[in-house]
């Protein structure tokens, strides 16, 4: 199985090389996966699982988009 992976601003640095196939394994979640990218927790703010806001417990399958946002700032 393989899922789409987008990291935006500031989390684009842990976009993996193969982000528009990267593989999955069985029960992976939202966690797991940013895990394996070695996103830290307190730099992530928004998560979307095929445009839809969802919490880091969220299971994946294949053919999933996960979207990874951080916290961003503005004036």
């Amino acid at each position: 199985m393989k899922i789409t992976i987008k990291c935006f601003a500031s989390l684009s640095r842990f976009t993996p090389a193969d982000a528009e196939a990267y593989p999955l394994a069985q029960g992976d979640t939202v966690e797991r996966v940013v895990q394996r990218l070695g996103i830290p927790l307190e730099e992530l703010k928004l998560v979307f699982v095929n445009g839809n806001h969802s919490p880091l417990s969220t299971p994946l399958a294949g053919g999933d988009r996960l979207g990874l946002f951080p916290a961003v700032g503005g004036g």
